[in-house]
């Protein structure tokens, strides 16, 4: 029986297990070994995303040599590699660095609350239907960006008509079977042309159907320079060396988009001309209406979306949809497309903060009014620090970054005998102009949710860069005392 009237304390209390919580736990290990940790997850398992989705093909859209952990290696052949080796990847960190004996799994935590008096957290979870209770002097939130209780689903006409299966790739049955069969993923993002290479081997047909396009490139899943390095580097430099080349490759490129974006897009459609032939419709069906990386870029390796168009096996439709039917998808265009699943994947459902209740000294909490503090605090909110990762580069290079800032902070905190760290507004920072919180990006999934995450202003600290190389160099220079993040021992400011 959980006790819920003796709370568990613990210095840090990690929120999700995911390849984020992972991480924190490891530089906690390292870097702070006086202090305890605890990290709570909601399910039965850890690796978040990559235990979450089971879908056909699920698989890293970013090179593993960067979002693999710069501390652990990553020793498989395949830089774009499916979803059970990067599990894989996470499971065996945390047991090489035990991590795993600190995780409290099928803690769903649904509050906390900061009382400045005790200088500290509360925090709420259930676990099998009981009430348990963690207190802890920091609280670090790594539980993502996404509701794990279900995607987006828009509305669609006629749904409840439609005889066959419609799944989402978050909910994806584990005895759906699409062999034989025609199947239509709705989408063009990184899921569907994920989706429809996986599935069309083994379906009668799939069709990509997209209201719009997606810039789509192919890289092959054998990093060829990779290769030669592991030959003759020891697998340590070898892995920091490709790190350090994918990382600037990766800048190089999302400078370009920004400084060059009509021959960048010239580039990428001519590699799909190529891809495809001459006779394919690329204007139609590959060629967005956005400059890239305003949306994420999907990656396909070694050309498998593209060979599975030219097979015969899978298409391309690019249409508005009218209705769902008994038999398929009724188009605008007054086609109707056969199917017997539908597969809606028509992305994520975001969230701020796990989903949780926050409240400070008993008011509640409106991250939407708060100003971002360096992409990972939030103005006035003591104690708390958010992993949130590059949203044009790989998720855990914010992560390392943000658990190296972590540390520091507790850290220092240890050395001055403070007992609570704030992100304050200086006198000059009153009346900045306000920004959303990531504010170069256009994608549906993240301007749905733009309002309710804290406001980006237009100085430093106050900024959700959004670029690695610049954040790394800046960040090892920052001071922790930089007069924004203020420091109090019991209530007295130090």
């Amino acid at each position: 029986m959980l006790d819920s009237a003796r709370p568990i304390h613990t210095d840090v209390l990690i929120v999700g297990a995911g390849i984020s919580g992972i991480g924190a736990g490891c530089y906690l290990k390292e870097r702070c070994p006086d202090r305890t940790f605890t990290i709570l997850e909601g399910r039965a398992d850890l690796g978040g995303t990559w235990d979450l989705f089971r879908y056909p093909g699920i698989r890293s859209d970013s090179d593993m040599y960067t979002l693999g952990y710069k501390f652990k290696a990553w020793s498989g052949r395949r830089t774009i590699t499916d979803g059970a080796s990067i599990l894989n990847y996470v499971r065996e960190t945390a047991q090489e660095f035990g991590i795993d004996r600190h995780i409290r799994f099928n803690h769903q935590v649904l509050a906390a609350s900061w009382s400045s008096e005790e200088s500290q957290w509360t925090v709420t979870a259930t676990r099998s239907g009981e009430t348990a209770t963690y207190t802890c002097s920091f609280l670090f939130m790594c539980s993502g960006y996404y509701s794990y209780k279900g995607g987006h689903e828009p509305r669609f006409e006629g749904r409840e008509r439609f005889g066959g299966t419609v799944v989402h790739p978050q909910k994806w049955p584990e005895d759906l079977d699409y062999a034989g069969k025609n199947v239509v993923v709705i989408g063009s993002g990184a899921t569907a042309v994920t989706l429809v290479p996986a599935m069309a081997p083994t379906a009668k047909h799939v069709t990509m159907l997209q209201r719009s396009p997606s810039y789509v490139v192919s890289r092959p899943s054998v990093d060829p320079i990779a290769e030669k390095l592991r030959k003759f580097l020891p697998a340590k430099l070898a892995y920091a060396a490709i790190r350090k080349k994918n990382v600037y490759m990766t800048d190089t490129i999302y400078r370009r988009t920004r400084t060059q974006p009509d021959k960048v897009k010239d580039t990428l459609l001519h590699l799909v001309r190529e891809e495809m032939g001459p006779d394919y419709d690329v204007d139609k069906h590959f060629t967005p209406a956005y400059n890239p990386w305003d949306q994420r870029l999907c990656l396909v390796p070694d050309s498998d979306l593209f060979r599975a168009l030219k097979s015969g096996k899978a298409s391309v439709v690019t249409d508005q949809i009218d209705t769902f039917t008994e038999g398929g998808i009724r188009l605008a265009s007054g086609e109707e497309l056969p199917a017997d699943i539908i597969v809606t994947a028509t992305g994520l459902q975001l969230v701020t903060l796990g989903e949780m209740e926050f409240t400070v000294d008993g008011e509640p909490v409106d991250f939407a009014k708060t100003w971002t503090y360096k992409g990972m605090a939030y103005s006035g909110v003591p104690n708390l620090v958010s992993s949130f990762g590059y949203i044009n580069a790989s998720w855990t290079l914010r992560v390392d970054l943000t658990c190296d800032f972590v540390c520091r902070l507790l850290n220092h905190m240890a050395k001055t005998g403070a007992t609570q760290c704030t992100p304050r507004l200086r006198p000059e920072d009153e009346g900045m102009p306000e920004r959303p919180w990531i504010d170069d990006f256009s994608s549906g999934y993240m301007r749905r949710m733009m309002h309710l995450m804290p406001r980006q202003g237009d100085r430093y600290p106050w900024l959700n860069s959004q670029r690695y190389v610049a954040e790394k160099k800046r960040f090892k220079k920052d001071q922790i005392d930089d007069g924004v993040m203020q420091f109090e021992r019991a209530k007295v400011r130090i």
